[in-house]
């Protein structure tokens, strides 16, 4: 009877044990699973960033673009004023005879014109020994008169002898400078009609064309929307992309017309550009750029790195090695950079490059 019992305790603790060890084995199994390390989460991973240390030492402009052709402020063609023989002058500074693109100084003889027979009829020297008599005369009047022997009228005819010989000597001094072709101001040489030496040139005949393009003017229309912004003496940048491919001259508004298009909307202003360096050509197609805003001494960012989202505009600054944002505030913007007015401050390290994937927090590293 007691090994009948002793059977049936032993057949149960074995089937007791079968499902003792499979949850041993399940226990076993979720403690190791527990126990193994975990794979590396997406904060762990260092993105490579590129910084700038921020300082505020730039300027920044905010431009309305217009364009238009580049004039003269001085220009003339000059004829000739008598008859006579052609005669190029000799350039004084290169020795030669004056050509095209030359400079000319103001008053400089580039053309002379001989004609004796009209140099003689002129009679300079018999004038000026008029004059010089009746200067002699004048004088002698005046000590007779003052002996009281001579009237106060025979002094006066004195006067108007030498009134009439000095106006006949200048007027004959005119008519033969008329023979000289003289360049009226500081210029260049930009026409030269081709005559042989000697040639006999009629009166009224092309003699010379000068320039002087040390300054020049651009004619530009405005639409109705600058109204208030564009002033007069607002400074304006100039660019040509073959006389200034690297270069900007400055210019200026100079005048603007009150009245305004009703057919194009647009009014009439007027641009002076400083070209005392002669880089620019008149005739040329230039860029301008007026300055309507200016600010200097400004955090300035490229625009590319501010990112919007819902009207939020945000930027990344490198904290600890991680990628934190910063909510900024723009001001004056150019085709490429930004002015931020608030949110970004001096040694501040912005992250300009690899920001595309940071989110807040994001480890970072950086790039040297």
């Amino acid at each position: 009877m007691l090994n009948i019992r002793y059977s049936i305790i032993k057949d149960g603790l074995k089937l007791i044990k079968k499902p003792v060890l499979a949850l041993c084995a399940i226990c076993f199994v979720y403690l190791t699973a527990c126990t193994t390390p975990p794979q590396s989460s997406q904060s762990d991973i260092e993105t490579p960033v590129s910084i700038r240390e921020l300082k505020p030492t730039s300027t920044i402009s905010k431009l309305y673009s217009t364009s238009g052709t580049a004039i003269s402020t001085l220009s003339i063609d000059l004829n000739s004023e008598m008859s006579g023989r052609y005669h190029l002058q000799t350039n004084p500074r290169t020795g030669k005879a004056f050509k095209l693109g030359d400079a000319v100084k103001k008053g400089e003889v580039i053309i002379r014109l001989e004609d004796q027979e009209f140099e003689n009829n002129i009679q300079i020297k018999s004038r000026e020994l008029t004059l010089d008599i009746a200067e002699n005369e004048q004088k002698k009047q005046k000590e007779i008169f003052d002996l009281g022997g001579a009237t106060e009228t025979q002094l006066r005819n004195t006067e108007v002898q030498i009134t009439n010989a000095t106006y006949s000597l200048a007027n004959a001094r005119l008519s033969l400078e008329k023979m000289n072709v003289k360049a009226p101001f500081d210029g260049t040489i930009v026409a030269l009609p081709y005559y042989s030496p000697e040639t006999k040139v009629g009166n009224n005949q092309p003699m010379v064309s000068i320039m002087n393009y040390s300054t020049l003017l651009v004619e530009v229309n405005l639409p109705e929307s600058t109204i208030g912004a564009i002033l007069v003496s607002q400074p304006v940048h100039i660019t040509h992309s073959i006389s200034l491919p690297f270069d900007t001259l400055r210019g200026v508004v100079s005048e603007l017309s009150p009245a305004i298009s009703s057919e194009t909307r647009t009014y009439k202003g007027k641009i002076t550009i400083d070209n005392s360096s002669l880089k620019l050509r008149p005739g040329q197609f230039v860029k301008a750029d007026v300055v309507l805003n200016r600010s200097v001494n400004a955090i300035v960012i490229p625009k590319s790195i501010v990112q919007v989202q819902r009207n939020r505009k945000f930027v990344y600054v490198v904290e600890r090695n991680l990628a934190v944002t910063r909510t900024v505030t723009t001001g004056i913007e150019d085709e490429d950079n930004v002015e931020i007015v608030d949110g970004l401050w001096e040694n501040d390290n912005l992250i300009v490059r690899g920001f595309e994937t940071l989110r807040e927090n994001s480890r970072v590293r950086v790039l040297r």
